[in-house]
């Protein structure tokens, strides 16, 4: 079923996707989330992200930081580390590199030509 392929594509997507739109700078997780939502094929929800922000931490490509809110509990904010930014730079290099492929794949050309 194709549904079962998107699903799979979509979770590989959305770490690469959570750091793109931290590039610009800081934002907490629901903002993150609300970002994603803008993307309708990604279909992400906070049970997704939320996850990921978490690995993506103890993995230390993110760091945060707790602000109160006087609307309720307190907003983690989470930022690129200098680790983060690398992580980043390396999925954009092989990023364009897969697409590159891809496109000469469905053009019928040879691939590594």
């Amino acid at each position: 079923m194709i549904e079962n392929w998107i699903t799979q594509l979509r979770k590989g997507l959305v770490e690469y996707c959570v750091l793109l739109v931290l590039r610009r700078g800081e934002n907490y997780g629901y903002e993150i989330v609300q970002a994603l939502k803008q993307i309708e094929e990604l279909s992400v929800s906070e049970s997704t992200v939320y996850p990921i922000l978490s690995r993506l931490g103890t993995e230390r490509y993110l760091k945060w930081r707790d602000v109160p809110s006087s609307a309720g509990p307190p907003r983690r904010y989470f930022s690129l580390t200098p680790r983060g930014k690398v992580r980043l730079a390396e999925m954009n290099a092989y990023w364009t590199v897969l697409v590159a492929a891809l496109q000469a794949l469905k053009q019928g050309k040879e691939i590594g030509q």
